[in-house]
């Protein structure tokens, strides 16, 4: 099948069990950030949380300016900046030092928040968030541009407002905004023609709405004179792997069953599986929501997900500590060996170099047994000479 290139990265929410330091977790995300550029991933996606004890990053901005001075090549995008809690203007000139801070590796994605319980404790009702999502970044995409808005709406005012700078990134700093099930995210990014974050695209009702989204942002980017890219739609899925299933398996048994708690008891979104580490695996792996396997299954996952979309830019994993640290990394650098190569076509040459070396071995080899030949009857006549 022919492809386009495609980019992968992870969705770093972070996910760590309250029993952990957090110090030490927090530190922990850096290196595996860190580790991931070793490994040439292309990109980090930082989430932004204010409760429920396991997402402790609060500020993703303050997070990738500590990571891009780790850090030489991989890019770095708040994933995402909870719109609706900040005034519009001093998200967009955070963005713009970013921007310049990382020398335009910074990518900035935008989503209305995802926890319900964030929003109440700033007095926020969770049903106007994709309004005010929308509001905001129809102020937003013009201050990047470096232009000049004058706006009221009831949650935040604008009176000439401009930046002071403009890009370092040319011509534009990347945007991107949430999607998961419900249109808001493709009509967003239809409209304005930034990049999409498909955030479920593994449940299944994310799965199934895959195709009508992209469809929902096409036609919105029509209609607004617009254009949206594939190559800018990127999709987001869980997976571990190992050298064998029995081995990923086996690494589950550190964080996995902590990990489903939370999103059961704490978080907004419930999985409702049930039962002990073994059968939360099968449930995950049955369901397809996630790969906890080999790099073969992660291929056929990200085959799946290319299959149901007609093609994407990037495959982010969601990054989760199910596994401890240290085999979380072989798994992200079991990625990098094996399956970033299988859709980017890095050993295409290779293959066909040996393919074609052992398709003329025997004439190689008969050729190079009439020089060994040759070489010792001329020896041999020249000794005779003397």
């Amino acid at each position: 099948m022919s492809r386009r290139r495609l980019r992968f990265g992870i969705f770093l929410a972070p996910f760590h069990s309250s029993d952990e330091n957090p110090n030490l977790a927090i530190e922990r995300d850096f290196q595996l950030v860190e580790w991931l550029d070793e490994l040439n991933f292309d990109e980090v996606w930082v989430g932004e949380h204010h409760s429920g004890g396991y997402e402790i990053i609060a500020s993703p901005e303050v997070f990738i300016a500590g990571a891009a001075e780790r850090t030489r090549r991989i890019r770095l995008g708040t994933g995402v900046a909870s719109v609706p809690y900040h005034h519009p203007l001093m998200l967009a000139d955070r963005a713009m030092q970013l921007d310049h801070q990382t020398r335009g590796r910074f990518m900035f994605g935008m989503g209305p928040g995802a926890l319900p319980s964030d929003a109440f404790m700033m007095g926020i009702d969770p049903i106007r968030q994709r309004d005010m999502l929308e509001e905001a970044v129809d102020v937003i995409v013009p201050l990047l541009r470096g232009e000049t808005v004058t706006r009221k709406a009831d949650w935040f005012e604008l009176k000439e407002a401009r930046l002071q700078l403009l890009p370092y990134s040319n011509p534009k700093i990347p945007i991107a905004v949430a999607s998961a099930v419900s249109p808001t995210g493709a009509r967003i990014a239809g409209k304005h023609g930034i990049g999409l974050l498909s955030f479920a695209a593994t449940s299944k009702s994310g799965f199934i709405s895959l195709p009508k989204n992209w469809e929902i942002a096409v036609q919105q980017a029509e209609q607004n004179g617009q254009q949206v890219h594939k190559h800018d739609w990127s999709l987001v899925g869980p997976m571990h792997i190992a050298e064998t299933r029995e081995k990923a398996r086996e690494n589950m048994r550190f964080g996995l069953e902590k990990w489903v708690w939370y999103f059961n008891e704490v978080a907004a979104l419930a999985f409702n599986w049930e039962g002990n580490c073994d059968s939360l695996i099968d449930q995950i792996n049955e369901s397809s929501f996630g790969v906890i396997g080999t790099p073969e299954d992660a291929i056929n996952q990200i085959e799946r997900l290319w299959e149901q979309t007609g093609g994407f830019g990037c495959f982010l994993q969601m990054a989760h500590n199910w596994a401890d640290f240290d085999q979380t990394k072989r798994s992200f650098e079991l990625i990098g060996r094996y399956v970033m190569p299988h859709f980017n076509d890095l050993n295409k040459g290779r293959v066909a170099s040996m393919d074609w070396a052992s398709e003329n071995r025997p004439e190689f080899i008969g050729r190079a047994d009439q020089a060994v030949e040759k070489a010792t009857e001329k020896h041999e006549t020249e000794v005779k000479k003397t």
